[in-house]
């Protein structure tokens, strides 16, 4: 049976348990799930049938339906919560590692976040708190506080024994070094480590060439860095390279969705934040700013049109094609601008090599505005009974669409520039150009050769 059948009879079977109201029956289904699976599960109930599972989990496997929450996201996992009295949400937070607990906490209420953090047992609360004293989306406050380090004067045996005595290890892939006031010196591979003789020196096997992440370094930053150097883990450290925490390979996993999303909601306007189910209400008033933004631009587009009303009168035909002119470049524009914003999220574009990107793009543009006015000159021709209105067709095309590639390569790499997301912006001043653009150019031409269609038509 596939992951996807599975999950999906898992499903089916959590809405009837529910339905018939068999607790018991529906706990044992629960907790043989994984927390993953969990999550999606929660994810695709109504939310009366969501919170009755996981009312159920948390009253007989809290650890688990935590560690769901998290996998299901701190956003929404946070408004599950919300119902339950502070001393209870903090008995449940006491089981979490300190970062998934200070996401949760971040995105509960206020006053609940507060009240919540006084009920937590003094080291959980303490470093909860520690970690929400750094910026959102830094190495900071997704790193792990406990982590477990080896003093550079150990030996290999030493090392081993100290590792097997402690019970603070979240993954040992990598032993971090450090000196008498936990400044990071070197870090150890476990094989390395079991490969030497115990009485091996570790300052004579640990690695001083460190790849690491200040804690102010953004989380996108890291996520790179990560996935640059084919890390599992990355050490996180302050401004006097003490070493504070730890980044493993799942949380940047996790960014590396979260950017990714962030960046594609952006790029259509939509508030980085917003998921399949949030409420209505809220979604209606983070896309309204956006879209009243379009209404703006596109009025631009229709003032261009209204300069040319004299020659669409004259050749009525022009209004069933000026259309194909602007589409094609808005879709133009989005290939390129999708490209183009992928590339400097992932540091692919700078400003050193955006000559070679322009005019790269800008061939493609060019190349495919001659390919695709052609065939619209074909499709105009006996639509319009005039080979003079295809070419003009064509020749708007090939200036729309080169313009299109130009505009969505320069205007995200000039609001980068200026400290603007480039997904967050370009596609509104995109939009405006290729709709104007397209219209002047395919109006203007018309205009231009006003004679010469009159005298076909």
């Amino acid at each position: 049976m596939s992951p996807q059948r599975r999950l999906d009879v898992v499903l089916d079977s959590v809405k009837r348990l529910l339905r018939i109201g068999a607790s018991a029956n529906l706990l044992n289904l629960l907790q043989k799930q994984h927390p993953a699976d969990l999550a999606d599960v929660l994810n695709q109930l109504p939310d009366s049938d969501c919170r009755g599972a996981l009312g159920l989990l948390l009253d007989h496997n809290s650890r688990l339906a935590m560690e769901a929450l998290i996998e299901y996201g701190a956003e929404p996992g946070a408004d599950l919560l919300e119902g339950y009295p502070p001393e209870r949400i903090a008995l449940w937070l006491n089981e979490l590692p300190s970062d998934d607990a200070a996401a949760l906490i971040d995105e509960l209420p206020d006053g609940l976040s507060e009240a919540v953090l006084e009920r937590m047992r003094p080291q959980e609360s303490g470093e909860v708190e520690n970690l929400l004293e750094y910026s959102e989306q830094t190495a900071g406050r997704i790193m792990n506080p406990t982590v477990f380090a080896l003093s550079e004067d150990l030996t290999a045996g030493e090392a081993i024994q100290a590792l097997q005595g402690s019970r603070e290890v979240e993954m040992v892939f990598y032993l971090y070094v450090v000196d008498e006031r936990r400044h990071l010196v070197g870090v150890v591979s476990l094989r390395r480590l079991l490969l030497v003789a115990p009485e091996t020196p570790l300052q004579r096997i640990m690695t001083t060439d460190l790849i690491t992440a200040r804690v102010d370094t953004d989380q996108e930053e890291v996520a790179q860095k990560v996935a640059n150097y084919n890390l599992l883990a990355i050490p996180a450290v302050d401004e006097a390279n003490k070493l504070v925490g730890i980044i493993t390979v799942d949380d940047v996993i996790d960014i590396i969705k979260d950017e990714a999303t962030e960046d594609i909601y952006r790029l259509a306007g939509v508030s980085g934040d917003e998921h399949v189910f949030t409420p209505a209400r809220e979604s209606a008033r983070k896309r309204l700013p956006w879209l009243a933004m379009n209404l703006v631009t596109a009025t631009l587009a229709a003032f261009v049109v209204r300069a040319f009303q004299g020659t669409i009168d004259q050749v009525v035909v022009l209004a069933v094609l000026m259309t194909i002119v602007a589409s094609m470049g808005g879709n133009a524009a989005t290939q390129t601008l999708t490209v183009i914003v992928r590339g400097i999220a992932l540091d692919e574009l700078t400003w050193a090599n955006s000559r070679r990107a322009l005019l790269k793009e800008a061939i493609v543009g060019l190349g495919n505005g001659i390919v695709l006015g052609v065939v619209g000159a074909l499709v105009a021709w006996p639509l319009s009974g005039s080979i003079f209105l295809g070419l003009i067709l064509a020749l708007a095309m090939v200036i729309n669409i080169l313009v299109a590639a130009v505009a969505a390569t320069l205007i995200p790499i000039a609001l980068r520039a200026m400290k603007v997301d480039p997904a967050l912006a370009s596609a509104v001043f995109i939009t405006t150009l290729t709709d104007v653009f397209g219209f002047f150019a395919f109006l203007g031409l018309a205009t231009l050769f006003l004679d010469y269609l009159n005298q076909a038509a």
